[in-house]
């Protein structure tokens, strides 16, 4: 291409592109090629096929009744035919991850048989050991009879295959569902069902600790990535054989796997059907973490402030389990979904309760501060400033009149153009790769805003509070909602500049009107201080833990009662009901 056919294409995008130019946007070329018309016909027969041999199997194990209706599949008692549908329906030979070995299992006669599985999330080991070797080998002198169809599926499963979980799979389907999430599938001859083996061995990285929920106080394990592995990490914590654990499957491309997890006699019904429905209802392709489900299942996806939490620590996934709420773990995301959430539980950290009494209140109180500071102070400094200079001290406000003399721009342009810095400094900071993020950060602040002041484009005051509001900001726990909490300090910053105090005040009035608006699975997002009539405890004063006997009654829990109403009846302050004996 010359010089000026890429100027006209440059004046010109929708212009001819040379025949020598790639692109995807063919002109007169069929949608598909004809190797992939090809596989697209194979894969509608294979599924065409598949369901009418399921229709006429139907029609036969009608009158059998219903544990015949639940052996019926699409396989055939063809191992050729049934190994042959797979190997189209994966791929094979492109894909090179679908292994299919062909093996004789060594009864007396020998019995063909296909070993199948996906390279690289299948543990090999338990192959060799667990699958291959008592099939191949019989090293404890084990023969079976001659018999074909259903016996010798028992006996190969009963006595061959020494994996701790066997399932048997009637149709093509469930035998591909089975593959993917790295179980090994054993197809024989002259039988129509395969026998799947546990063999899941994703790569998955190990359990280390929190990097956005850090405590001081309490335990350093995190999830990860593999959700079998989360749900251990909390059944670690809660050893009750009521803690049901569900699995789902959302997306058609990813399959990916959700675990469910609530307490029977504990979680309310409605809600437990509520989350699993609105799980089973999302129809997409592929569903790749937490925040992506989160998206899907929030009552207000739009809104500013999440109405469900995601946490990365395992003792606030089994704390809010044991108060009667749902938990999610998506597979390949290292954090659980709490469903529902309030405003109250955004602004608690798991460290308020490791702590005595009296200090976890206080952290408690001084979030809060720092949720006003960050929300506020902006907004109210250009108020002050702009509006009401009769609300400062005389003396401050000659200070503050003298450090913005030789600033060029308005107060609030200059408070815009700083809190838009920080926010680029704070992106970067996290962008950076390796240990230098924090650092280039903390540098970058201090030469920029000294460099600021000395060229006279902002005023020392104004890095002040531009710094106070940053730092405010950070001591918010939850990450969704202090980019919630950012996003109104612009508003009010706007309101207030408009329109003085009563801006400030008219948006707060609103931001309080929007949040008790919201709803999270049936619970108000302000409760228990709004639309909850029982006493409003544990929200920002924490009590002792000795006194905190009911679950929050807002979720409407079957089981109020966690906790004796005397818990220490060995101290002789506390009011006892119970005899010493008894106690």
């Amino acid at each position: 291409m010359n010089f000026w056919d890429l100027l006209k294409r440059w004046l010109n995008p929708g212009a001819a592109l040379p025949d020598d130019v790639f692109t995807l946007a063919g002109q007169d070329q069929p949608p598909a090629s004809a190797e992939q018309t090809a596989e697209m016909t194979a894969d509608a027969r294979i599924h065409t096929s598949a369901l009418i041999t399921r229709l006429d199997r139907l029609a036969q194990a009608v009158p059998q009744g219903k544990e015949a209706l639940e052996k019926v599949g699409d396989l055939s008692t063809n191992l050729d035919e049934n190994v042959s549908h797979l190997k189209e329906l994966f791929r094979q030979p492109r894909n090179k991850d679908f292994i299919a070995r062909e093996i004789t299992i060594a009864t007396e006669p020998p019995i063909r048989a296909v070993l199948l599985f996906m390279e690289g999330i299948s543990d090999k080991q338990v192959i060799n050991g667990n699958i291959m070797e008592p099939l191949m080998l019989l090293s404890h002198e084990l023969r079976l009879r001659p018999e074909q169809g259903p016996y010798a599926v028992d006996l190969v499963e009963q006595r061959l295959l020494t994996g701790n979980q066997v399932s048997r799979h009637y149709d093509m389907a469930s035998i591909a569902e089975a593959l993917l999430a790295g179980d090994t599938v054993l197809l024989m001859d002259g039988v129509a069902v395969g026998l799947a083996v546990e063999t899941k061995d994703p790569p998955a990285r190990s359990v280390s600790e929190p990097k956005a929920e850090q405590v001081i106080w309490g335990p350093h394990d995190a999830f990860t990535e593999a959700w079998r592995v989360n749900v251990a990490l909390v059944r670690r914590r809660l050893k009750d054989p009521r803690l049901v654990t569900e699995i789902l499957t959302v997306g058609s491309v990813s399959r990916t796997y959700v675990g469910m997890l609530y307490i029977d006699t504990i979680a309310p019904p409605l809600l437990v059907a509520e989350v699993r429905r609105r799980v089973e209802a999302i129809k997409v392709d592929v569903v790749s973490g937490s925040g992506t489900l989160q998206q899907y299942i929030d009552d207000r996806p739009r809104s500013l402030l999440p109405t469900t939490m995601i946490t990365e620590r395992p003792d606030r996934a089994a704390a809010y389990l044991s108060e009667g709420h749902v938990v999610l773990f998506v597979d390949t995301a290292p954090h659980a979904i709490i469903c529902p959430t309030t405003f109250w539980s955004l602004m608690q950290t798991a460290e308020d309760y490791y702590l005595r009494w009296p200090f976890g209140s206080i952290l408690r109180y001084i979030r809060l501060g720092a949720l006003i500071i960050s929300l506020v102070l902006p907004a109210f400094y250009i108020g002050a400033v702009n509006y009401h200079p009769e609300m400062i001290p005389t003396e401050l406000m000659l200070f503050l009149a003298q450090s913005r003399e030789p600033v060029p721009m308005p107060a609030v342009v200059e408070l815009l153009a700083m809190d838009v810095v920080f926010e680029l400094i704070r992106e970067a900071g996290a962008r950076i790769p390796g240990v230098i993020g924090p650092t280039v950060g903390l540098v970058a602040s201090l030469v920029l805003g000294q460099a600021a002041v000395e060229a006279r484009i902002v005023s020392p005051i104004m890095i002040l509070v531009v710094a106070v509001t940053g730092l405010a900001s950070f001591a918010l726990p939850n990450y969704l909602m202090g980019w919630g909490i950012r996003t109104f300090r612009f508003l009010l910053l706007l309101a207030t500049t408009v329109l003085g105090f009563l801006g400030l005040a008219a948006g707060l009035y609103a931001l309080v009107l929007y949040a008790a608006s919201l709803r999270s699975f049936g619970v108000s997002y302000l409760a228990p201080v709004v639309a909850y009539k029982g006493r409003a405890t544990d929200v920002v004063y924490t009590p002792p833990l000795y006194q905190q006997e009911e679950r929050p009654g807002y979720l409407h829990p079957l089981n109020r009662r966690r906790q004796r109403e005397i818990v220490r009846t060995w101290d002789p302050n506390s009011p006892q009901t119970d005899s010493p004996e008894g106690g």
